[in-house]
C-alpha cells in the first residue's frame, strides 16, 4: 500500500513544477545567505565592529551549523515528515534572517547566523525528498537538471545583490538589508508551501544520533574558535585549549560512529579507498576554494579599495564560469569520470597561479580589467569541480548505502566551507603577503587534491540522484 505522499504524486504536471519550484526557492535562499556576506563581511565589521573575527564568524557560522545538522535534519523529516520540517525551517530561516537583520553587536550577529545555517539544514535536506516523491522517476533527471543552471545564476545574484543593497543604503538600512529581503522572500516561500506541499505522516521508528551530532557540533565548534580566537587575539593558552577540545569530541565523534546504532557516517563507507579518497579530497578542495572566495573579496575591499558593487561586478565572472562549466559537466561525466576531475582542478590551479603573479606584481595598483580572465578561468575549475567531485566519489558505493553517502559528503562540504573561511582568511590577515600568501595556499592544497585523484573511482555511477 502506497504512502500518502506517494498516492499524492499523481498530481497534475503544472503543480509537481511548482512543488519543484518551491522546493529551489529555497535552495536558492540558503545560496544566496551562504554566499552573501563573502561579500558584505567588511562592510559589517565596519560598522559593527568585532574587527577579522567577526569577518571570519560571518561565514564559518553559518556553514557550520549547516554542516553538524544537515544529515539530522533529513532524518528529522523522515521522522516527522518531510512537509512538516520543511515549514519549521523556513519559518525559522526567515525569522533568523530578521534577527540578523536588527541585530546589535557582533556576539548577536554570530549567535542569528548560527541559528539560520541551523534551520537552512531543516529545510535543505526535505526538497529532494519531497521531489523524489512527487515526481514520477522518469521524470527526476529533468527536474533535477533544473537545478544547476538555476543555482548557478543564484550564485552570480547573491553577491551582486549584496553590492547593491549595500551601496544603494535603502531606507538607510545599509548592510541589513541583504538579511531583512528575506522577510519578504521567506513569506512568500513558506505561503506558498503551506499552501501547495504534498502531505506525509513520516516513519516514527526511524533512529536519529543525537549524540553523534553534538559531538560533531562540538568538535568543530571547538576546531574554528580556536582558529579564529588565536588569529585574532594571540595564540594564548585559551585558544589551544579550544582545538585540544575539538580533537577531542571529534575522536569521541568517531568512536560513537563505530558504536551507534543508526551512526550519521556508516562505518562501511569508511572502509571504501574511493569513498574515504574522495571525501578527504573534497575537504581539502572545499575548504581551499571556500577560503580563496573570501580572500578574493577582502583583496577587492581592503587592498585595492573597490566598494562592494565594484567588487560584486568583479567577481561576476567568476559565478558566469561556475554557470558554464557546471551545465556542460553535467553532460560529460559519465564519458570522461574522474579525468574531469582533474580538467577542473587544473584550471583551478592555474586561475590561482595566475592571480597570484598578477598580485606579486602589482600589489594594490591592480586594475580590475586585469582580473577578467584569470577569475572566469578559477570559475570555470569550481564549477567542473562542484559537479564532479562527489558524483566520482560515489562510483563504486554500493546503491543501498548511496543515501548515507551522498548525505555525509554534502555534510562534508559545509564543513569543509566553514574551516576553509576561518583557516584561509587567518592566513591572509596574518601574513605579510597577505593576499599573494593566501592564493599560495590555495594553489598549494589544490595540488594536493591532484594527488589525491587516483585513487578515486574512475567513472560515476549510473544514477546519482
Amino acid at each position: 500500500m502506497s504512502s500518502p505522499l506517494v498516492s499524492e504524486a499523481h498530481r497534475t504536471a503544472r503543480a509537481r513544477w511548482a512543488i519543484l519550484a518551491i522546493v529551489l526557492f529555497a535552495a536558492i535562499l540558503d545560496l544566496l545567505d551562504s554566499t552573501i556576506t563573502t561579500l558584505a563581511a567588511p562592510t559589517i565589521a565596519a560598522d559593527l565592529g568585532g574587527g577579522e573575527a567577526l569577518i571570519q564568524w560571518l561565514g564559518a557560522a553559518y556553514a557550520l551549523a549547516m554542516g553538524v545538522l544537515l544529515v539530522v535534519g533529513g532524518r528529522l523529516g523522515d521522522k516527522y515528515g518531510r512537509r512538516r520540517l520543511f515549514l519549521v525551517g523556513i519559518t525559522g530561516f526567515t525569522l533568523a534572517s530578521l534577527a540578523c537583520g536588527l541585530a546589535a553587536d557582533p556576539a548577536a550577529l554570530i549567535t542569528f547566523r548560527l541559528i539560520q545555517g541551523a534551520f537552512g539544514a531543516l529545510l535543505i535536506p526535505q526538497g529532494f525528498g519531497i521531489l523524489g516523491a512527487v515526481f514520477p522517476r522518469d521524470q527526476l533527471g529533468k527536474a533535477f537538471g533544473v537545478f544547476a543552471p538555476v543555482l548557478g545564476l543564484s550564485a552570480v545574484s547573491g553577491p551582486t545583490l549584496a553590492g547593491f543593497l549595500i551601496d544603494a543604503n535603502l531606507f538607510g538600512l545599509g548592510w541589513r538589508a541583504i538579511f531583512l529581503i528575506n522577510i519578504v522572500l521567506g513569506g512568500l516561500a513558506t505561503a506558498l508551501a503551506v499552501r501547495l506541499l504534498p502531505r506525509d505522516p513520516g516513519d516514527r521508528a526511524v533512529t536519529i544520533d543525537g549524540l553523534g551530532s553534538a559531538l560533531l557540533g562540538a568538535a568543530m565548534l571547538g576546531v574554528l574558535y580556536g582558529l579564529i580566537d588565536g588569529s585574532a587575539n594571540g595564540w594564548t593558552a585559551r585558544p589551544i585549549l579550544a582545538l585540544i577540545a575539538g580533537l577531542l569530541f571529534f575522536a569521541l565523534f568517531c568512536l560513537r560512529q563505530r558504536h551507534a546504532a543508526d551512526p550519521l557516517l556508516e562505518p562501511s563507507l569508511l572502509r571504501n579507498r574511493g569513498f574515504t579518497s574522495g571525501l578527504l579530497l573534497g575537504l581539502v578542495y572545499f575548504a581551499a576554494t571556500s577560503g580563496l572566495l573570501f580572500v578574493l573579496a577582502l583583496y577587492l575591499q581592503n587592498d585595492l579599495h573597490r566598494t562592494p558593487l565594484q567588487t560584486a561586478i568583479a567577481l561576476v565572472p567568476l559565478s558566469v564560469g561556475i554557470i558554464a562549466a557546471s551545465i556542460a559537466t553535467y553532460r560529460l561525466l559519465h564519458r570522461f569520470g574522474r579525468t574531469l576531475v582533474l580538467a577542473g582542478l587544473l584550471l583551478t590551479l592555474t586561475g590561482v597561479l595566475t592571480l597570484f603573479a598578477l598580485v606579486q606584481l602589482s600589489g594594490t595598483d591592480l586594475s580590475t580589467w586585469l582580473l577578467i580572465a584569470p577569475v572566469f578561468l578559477t570559475g570555470l575549475g569550481l564549477g567542473t569541480c562542484f559537479g564532479t567531485i562527489y558524483r566520482v566519489t560515489l562510483g563504486d558505493i554500493d546503491p543501498a548505502e548511496s543515501g548515507s553517502a551522498s548525505g555525509s559528503l554534502t555534510a562534508v562540504q559545509q564543513l569543509a566551507n566553514s574551516l576553509g573561511a576561518a583557516a584561509v582568511t587567518t592566513v591572509y590577515f596574518h601574513t605579510a603577503g597577505g593576499a599573494a600568501t593566501s592564493l599560495a595556499v590555495v594553489a598549494a592544497l589544490t595540488l594536493v587534491c591532484c594527488g589525491l585523484l587516483r585513487l578515486l573511482p574512475q567513472h560515476a555511477p549510473i544514477e546519482t540522484h
